[in-house]
């Protein structure tokens, strides 16, 4: 299944598809743009101005993104910065607490970073879009930024928000059919949630539900919590889609 998200850019309205594989070294640079950092390396080594700094916001915690984090800072190096060497980076993570993310926006904010950059879908973007009207915003969604408020429109987001959009939650019907063309026989379906992203889990549902109703099968809404390696997970179910009489 391939996935397809839009590169937004605010400044120009243009938008442009990104491989996968480079996907988060072309959202660094995406934040650095939107920051207009316009000191060159070079000069910063020779006139030693003041370090411009970088907000990371995220509503998981450093272990789960190692990869990520390693992506983002490659993708740095390719526009010429080097973290503590002439950018620096003021990461915040949520540690899955997403009610904290709004805390660490502000306090990003309060610290004038050049560019907040919040790859880590609705909660951290609306986050960071409430805590600065000025500071460039780079996000990372599933969702529709219209939709969300974050952007005017795909085409023209306007403001100060821009970022990538991966249309996951718009293809929910989608993957829906698919698994009804591999399991034909199938009349009921689980569906898992996340409850703390009230935003994705509402998004996913609306368009997977009456696709569901559609196909005449029934699906059962599982609220998944977050994984707790020193517990047991547990689902709870939450509603279930009855089939047309």
């Amino acid at each position: 299944m391939f996935t397809i998200f839009l590169l937004l850019s605010g400044a120009r309205g243009l938008t442009s598809e990104i491989p996968l594989s480079t996907f988060f070294r072309n959202d660094c640079k995406v934040a650095v743009s939107s920051a207009n950092i316009t000191t060159s390396p070079l000069a910063a080594r020779a006139q030693q101005p003041a370090m411009p700094a970088i907000g990371y916001l995220d509503s998981r915690s450093p272990d789960v993104v190692a990869s990520r984090l390693r992506a983002f800072r490659q993708g740095l190096r390719e526009t010429g910065y080097v973290e503590n060497e002439n950018v620096a980076i003021l990461y915040r993570f949520a540690e899955d607490r997403i009610d904290r993310l709004p805390e660490l926006a502000g306090d990003l904010a309060c610290r004038q970073v050049a560019v907040i950059a919040a790859p880590a879908g609705a909660p951290a973007a609306l986050a960071a879009k409430a805590a600065t009207t000025t500071i460039p915003i780079v996000f990372v969604l599933a969702e529709d930024p219209a939709r969300l408020g974050l952007v005017a429109s795909l085409a023209r987001p306007g403001g100060n928000l821009t970022g990538i959009n991966f249309l996951s939650t718009e293809l929910a019907a989608k993957r829906l059919e698919l698994l009804r063309e591999l399991v034909p026989g199938a009349a009921r379906a689980a569906v898992l949630v996340n409850p703390g992203n009230a935003t994705t889990a509402e998004s996913t549902l609306r368009g997977m539900e009456p696709a569901a109703r559609a196909m005449g099968l029934q699906i059962h809404v599982l609220n998944a919590g977050i994984f707790d390696a020193c517990a047991r997970p547990t689902l709870t179910r939450s509603s279930s889609t009855p089939t047309p009489s």
